[in-house]
């Protein structure tokens, strides 16, 4: 049976170790739940790459090509050539994921912010959107932000689990936000509900981060905690509930929203 969404994952990391057997199967059942396009997030130099490599073997998968924070200690000058270089190919279609975590702290502080700001250089440049992440660091990340803000010209915080005044901000710079699996999680998102209604529809987008994240919620409770992009219906569900909206018009909205923003085909919504 056809399903009755389009949905977009605007964040599936599925060059992560554990899509490397099933990769295939991980696409198609996520086609058959009705995630039609996948954005795999580009979070190093080798896994930007393999990213790109993935957009020319499907259709409905595009990339990012960025060094996440975390990785921020191995990004050198020749690392920005390179992603300055894949973020010119047509289905690589933002820059990052970059920004700034200071809840792990695995690359030092001034590190993360001396990339972050040469990413944001890359998308002024190549007047490309960019996927960003920040964790426990927004003070230090809006200030950077804000240097680049008026020449960027489309802007989305990923997996936003902030608060609602940290939320506030950032609709106020114009920036998307990307809703994960975080909101279905009783200890620690469901904050996210009492203010989701705030984002506008046309700035609302939504996403799994597979592997990770995987909706604590969902039943029949899966075997392995790997998160995949076939799950995205649940979190539109939550999201929809939190809004409350209805899940077609979240469905319809999401991904008019992510097609307007990445630059993707447009396909058929009401089907």
């Amino acid at each position: 049976m056809t399903n009755e969404y389009n949905l977009v994952d605007i964040g599936a990391n599925l060059t992560h170790e554990s899509f490397q057997s099933d990769l295939e199967a991980v696409i198609k059942n996520a086609e058959q739940a009705g995630v039609t396009q996948l954005v795999v997030t580009g979070a190093s130099e080798l896994s930007s790459q393999q990213a790109a490599q993935l957009t020319s073997r499907y259709n409905n998968v595009f990339s990012t090509a960025g060094i996440h924070p975390h990785q921020a200690s191995e990004c050198t000058s020749d690392s920005i050539s390179v992603l300055k270089e894949l973020c010119k190919q047509p289905k690589v279609v933002a820059v990052g994921e970059t920004g700034l975590d200071f809840f792990r702290d695995f690359s030092p502080r001034h590190t993360q912010e001396k990339w972050f700001a040469r990413q944001l250089e890359i998308a002024v440049d190549l007047q490309q959107p960019i996927f960003l992440h920040e964790r426990e660091a927004h003070d230090h990340f809006i200030g950077i932000l804000r240097e680049y803000r008026d020449n960027l010209i489309q802007v989305v915080v990923h997996c936003f689990t902030g608060t609602e005044e940290e939320l506030r901000t950032y609709l106020e710079m114009d920036c998307h936000i990307g809703i994960t699996g975080w909101i279905c999680d009783e200890r620690r998102g469901h904050h996210l509900r009492d203010f989701i209604h705030l984002i506008p529809d046309n700035r609302l987008m939504i996403e799994t981060d597979a592997p990770y994240l995987l909706p604590r919620d969902i039943r029949p409770k899966p075997k392995s905690r790997r998160n995949v992009p076939a799950n995205l219906p649940h979190i539109l569900n939550a999201v929809a509930t939190a809004r409350e909206q209805s899940a077609t018009h979240v469905a319809n909205s999401t991904t008019k929203t992510a097609q307007a923003f990445f630059g993707l085909p447009q396909l058929l919504l009401d089907r």
